[in-house]
């Protein structure tokens, strides 16, 4: 859970710090509303499964879970790799925009598990799934 963690706190930096991500929710980050009582509560590390919006339209998210590569396109969490969903364009697919919003579900959310994999080799992943995504 040590190295689960370790990665979710560097993959978020990463996320939060790209033009290309319009929003990161993990209490390992210090803007997160939830980041003190993190400290308090979990001091290890808020876990290794958070979410993130991807710019652009509902396509842009589903571009992005189509175009990764070592990353798995996967509804589970948990897992020793590190997996990605659209619930958009998955789980949530019947909806449209307005819906999806008011099941708390907006359509540039992108869930990620973030697996032992060296961190590097995700984050490349991720940075080529968001050049792909923001071209869509």
């Amino acid at each position: 859970m040590e190295q689960h963690v370790a990665n979710a706190q560097a993959v978020a930096e990463f996320l939060a710090s790209d033009e290309r991500v319009s929003w990161v929710r993990y209490a390992g980050l210090p803007d997160s509303p939830y980041h003190e009582r993190a400290k308090r509560y979990v001091p290890k590390g808020p876990g290794a499964v958070f979410a993130f919006g991807v710019k652009g339209s509902r396509s842009a998210g589903q571009v992005f879970t189509e175009s990764v590569e070592m990353c798995s396109h996967l509804a589970n969490v948990g897992d020793a790799r590190t997996l990605v969903i659209h619930p958009g364009s998955t789980t949530h697919q019947q909806l449209d925009d307005e819906a999806l919003v008011a099941a708390g579900v907006s359509p540039d959310l992108i869930r990620i598990s973030v697996g032992l994999e060296n961190v590097e080799e995700i984050t490349r992943d991720l940075d080529r799934a968001l050049d792909k995504a923001a071209g869509a």
